[in-house]
């Protein structure tokens, strides 16, 4: 990845223009239509702009100069800044408010959907694996290498980490559960601390780095691995507790008169994180986890079932240039807050087309049921397992591993599993130590068939 071309100055094109006297340049630049976006919309940085074709009798320099001064109108300031002093800011084009607005409809108060993550008897059940799909891939992100299955199976299985990827992995999703526990609570630096020390717990050189700050003595830069291209240079170490306090200032709105969107709130706490890099290692886990807890805090409860690192994943670069284009920009976090609006509009459609397939697996399940002594014998969870079952001749499930994929009891887990081994003869139950596994047998779907 390479940085970005900085703009040009607006200062510079404005001298240039003054000083060749060209009163009816500036005469066209401002009585033009010319806005913050192109006529397609689009909010373009000037590596993209300049290669477009300028309105007539402009040059790209004067059409980017007149796109910044319509952006310098509506350009809202932050109470954060960067080392120099230079304010944080954004604005917010049709196309970002358009989503802004969708997402308040589809993801916030109480909403009334014909879903399973709205029924408290099956929401868990898809809370859980959510929370597993987050902790996997924010860790896959940040070099985790373990594969998505053996990793869910540790989790499930809640069974140690066998290396430093488990771990990571490990400690991602106790920080996921660490966050809701807190989305009630004001955002302190303690809590940033302790979110970090849970997600970095065994997985750093040095162990006591785990919940501290940097220092100066490591020398933190951003570094494209595969190009050997300096990125990011955050800000000094001295200046973090500083920064930390103005973040969490910002992320519990206080001090400011003016309105900023919760959804704009919480990406600017996610990119601050980052941006400020207040760790030796862990930052993009931390960032995210952050910004998840924000949206719970300010109601937007869809957003725990969806896993923003999944999409992030599928386009690492598209994510690293956000930050780059608002950093070579004038602090412009608008390329940020356009990124992230689509990564949640892309999570938010994963999580519908995922739910239409899980009730029509289910219900595939349940028609299998027919006239079998099953039939209307098993609920959501046992149904769910059914349904792996069948896909998976051979299959060992154990009852801790039911219980934490449904959070529910141990003694809950035990009855599911029990009554679909013992009474319905659908599983085959084998002793494992002191307790019990369930194995799907290979004729399962003669079982179903009372055959």
């Amino acid at each position: 990845m390479k940085i970005p071309e900085s703009p040009p100055l607006i200062e510079n094109i404005f001298n240039k223009i003054f000083n060749e006297k060209n009163s009816q340049k500036f005469t066209q630049i401002f009585n033009s239509d010319i806005g913050i976006t192109d006529s397609k919309g689009r909010y373009l940085h000037w590596e993209k702009l300049k290669h477009l074709q300028p309105p007539k009798g402009l040059s790209s320099e004067e059409y980017w100069f007149a796109t910044k001064t319509a952006r310098q109108k509506s350009f809202k300031k932050l109470a954060l800044s960067d080392e120099s002093g230079k304010p944080f800011g954004f604005c917010v084009p049709d196309d970002l408010q358009r989503n802004l607005h969708w997402l308040d409809q589809n993801a916030a108060g109480s909403i009334t959907m014909d879903k399973p993550i709205t029924n408290p008897h099956t929401r868990d059940t898809y809370l859980v694996s959510s929370l597993i799909e987050e902790s996997i891939n924010s860790s896959q992100l940040e070099g985790a290498s373990t594969t998505r299955n053996v990793a869910k199976e540790m989790l499930r299985q809640g069974r140690e980490p066998k290396d430093h990827s488990e771990q990571m992995i490990s400690n991602n999703y106790q920080a996921m559960n660490i966050i809701r526990e807190y989305k009630d609570e004001e955002l302190t630096p303690s809590i940033i601390l302790h979110l970090h020390k849970t997600l970095t717990e065994k997985t750093l050189d040095d162990p006591s780095k785990a919940g501290c700050y940097r220092e100066k003595s490591d020398d933190i830069h951003i570094i494209d691995g595969s190009e050997s291209v300096l990125l990011h240079t955050p800000p000094a170490a001295d200046s973090l507790p500083n920064y930390i306090e103005a973040i969490c200032k910002f992320a519990n709105n206080l001090e400011e008169m003016t309105f900023i969107h919760p959804v704009i709130r919480a990406i600017t706490l996610h990119f601050m994180i980052g941006y400020v890099h207040p760790f030796i290692d862990g930052n993009g886990r931390t960032a995210r986890a952050l910004f998840y807890w924000a949206m719970a805090k300010q109601g937007y409860w869809l957003m725990e079932f969806i896993s923003i690192s999944k999409i992030i994943k599928q386009a690492p670069i598209q994510y690293g240039k956000a930050y780059l284009h608002t950093e070579t920009d004038d602090n412009d976090l608008t390329y940020f807050l356009i990124h992230q609006m689509e990564v949640i509009k892309k999570g938010v459609t994963a999580l519908q087309d995922y739910l239409e397939n899980q009730a029509y697996e289910i219900e595939a399940a349940e028609k299998l049921l027919d006239n079998s002594k099953a039939q209307g014998q098993l609920n959501h969870r046992q149904l769910s397992l059914l349904k792996h079952a069948l896909e998976h001749p051979n299959a060992i499930y154990s009852i801790q591993e039911h219980q934490v994929s449904h959070a529910i009891s141990y003694q809950t887990a035990r009855t599911d599993l029990l009554k679909m081994a013992d009474k319905l003869n659908l599983l085959r139950k084998r002793k494992y130590g002191n307790s019990f596994v369930f194995v799907s047998p290979p004729d399962l779907k003669t079982r179903l068939a009372g055959k």
